[in-house]
């Protein structure tokens, strides 16, 4: 899959889960190159997340929530995702 469309997925499927007022997403996979974990294939992706809806969950019961949403995505596309929320 391409970064992109991944990218424009995670998007669509946090929006449709979540009250998100606004929201970010990076490529950070240039990072991990050269760690022993890397795949071709699997990406790295930093959220930044502006939602009253999750600032309201504890942390742990908002990364479930994401988790949750982005799963298919996570088997097959995320390695990792570093999550910011505000």
């Amino acid at each position: 899959m391409d970064i992109n469309n991944l990218i424009a997925i995670v998007k669509k499927k946090l929006n449709n889960e979540i009250i998100i007022e606004k929201i970010e997403i990076e490529d950070k996979s240039f990072l991990h190159k050269n760690h022993s974990g890397y795949k071709e294939g699997k990406f790295h992706l930093k959220l930044i997340i502006s939602s009253e809806e999750l600032k309201n969950l504890n942390r742990i019961e908002s990364n479930k929530k994401i988790y949750k949403t982005l799963n298919e995505e996570m088997k097959e596309y995320i390695h990792s995702l570093q999550i910011l929320i505000n």
